[in-house]
């Protein structure tokens, strides 16, 4: 291939920049044009595409969120919109698209190369809810921005002798709450895998009271539930002081972590080396600290295992 596309799509992730920059340097590298497409899935239909060099990706490696901007895109999902996509990559002298995002992202990226147009996808989410790779793009970080968080107000809620409840994300995929709340010393972390009763929830609280504790932090994943619905649950079955934060976007921003910043580059050199052969309808990851790549419709049909064994260590070392 002479000439290559990148986007980004659906929910921005720390991470995102490190793999375009290196999706443009090594496919000019490599002897390629590089067009970028503003606004994801959205831009293809709106021929949104600019040309990158190496100086378009210049002091961004360090940045949050996405140079190229995201948005949803509903029009996508129709063969009307699909088929305008290709045009616009064609009339622009694309051959190949590397699709940023999520399995949503994964499932536009799978819908191009069944139209005849080479795909790849880079797992772009901090939510960590992608089977096929270990990791995806944006966890890590997310989970040091949420770590941080706890830690502050760990400090209030021992001060003051208090219980808090922070919410985080993760609907549909309790990872952040658990490797957080592990890693926070949280007493309760609450996931949509393993969700607990109220009655469960002021037991373990009271256990920590008899044990001498005096504050507490409980963790609790969106998908398991919200802080002020629990808050007001707990207030009235405890004689605790409870408090709600629900983190929110907070978690998505930030300056990437190191690892986010390596995988978002090995994730793009990989991507780039599979168009090279004209391979499409692929997914990148990691696994057994490889990087690796696997068919679009096997990984996305992947089903999530939850930890299990370290949700009951994080269980036993918060006592």
């Amino acid at each position: 291939m002479k000439k290559i596309a990148v986007l980004t799509s659906g929910g921005d992730a720390p991470g995102m920049n490190a793999a375009i920059r290196a999706v443009v340097r090594y496919g000019i590298g490599m002897g390629m044009e590089v067009m970028g497409v503003e606004r994801g899935l959205q831009g293809l239909i709106d021929n949104a595409f600019i040309p990158m060099n190496m100086r378009s990706v210049s002091d961004i490696i360090h940045r949050g969120g996405t140079i190229l901007k995201t948005a949803r895109c509903p029009e996508f999902k129709t063969e009307e919109g699909q088929q305008k996509a290709i045009a616009n990559l064609r009339k622009n002298g694309v051959e190949g698209l590397i699709v940023i995002g999520g399995d949503g992202s994964f499932m536009g990226a799978k819908a191009m190369t069944d139209r005849g147009f080479p795909s790849i996808g880079i797992p772009g989410t901090i939510d960590n809810d992608l089977a096929y790779t270990e990791y995806t793009l944006g966890f890590d970080t997310a989970c040091n921005t949420i770590l941080d968080a706890i830690n502050k107000i760990r400090d209030t809620m021992s001060s003051h002798e208090r219980v808090s409840i922070i919410e985080v994300m993760g609907r549909n995929c309790g990872d952040l709450a658990l490797y957080c709340g592990m890693c926070g010393g949280a007493e309760v972390i609450i996931v949509p895998e393993h969700p607990l009763t109220i009655d469960e929830i002021v037991e373990t609280l009271g256990g920590g009271q008899a044990h001498g504790k005096t504050s507490g932090i409980i963790v609790l994943a969106e998908g398991a539930g919200h802080a002020d619905d629990l808050k007001a649950e707990l207030g009235s079955r405890t004689d605790m002081t409870i408090k709600s934060t629900k983190l929110g976007h907070l978690q998505r921003g930030g300056s990437p972590s190191c690892r986010d910043r390596y995988l978002g580059t090995c994730f793009g050199v990989h991507a780039v080396k599979l168009l090279q052969k004209g391979i499409g309808n692929r997914i990148v990851g990691i696994k057994n600290n490889k990087i690796y790549d696997m068919d679009i419709i096997e990984g996305v049909a992947m089903k999530k295992n939850f930890d299990t064994e370290l949700y009951e260590t994080a269980q036993i070392v918060s006592r």
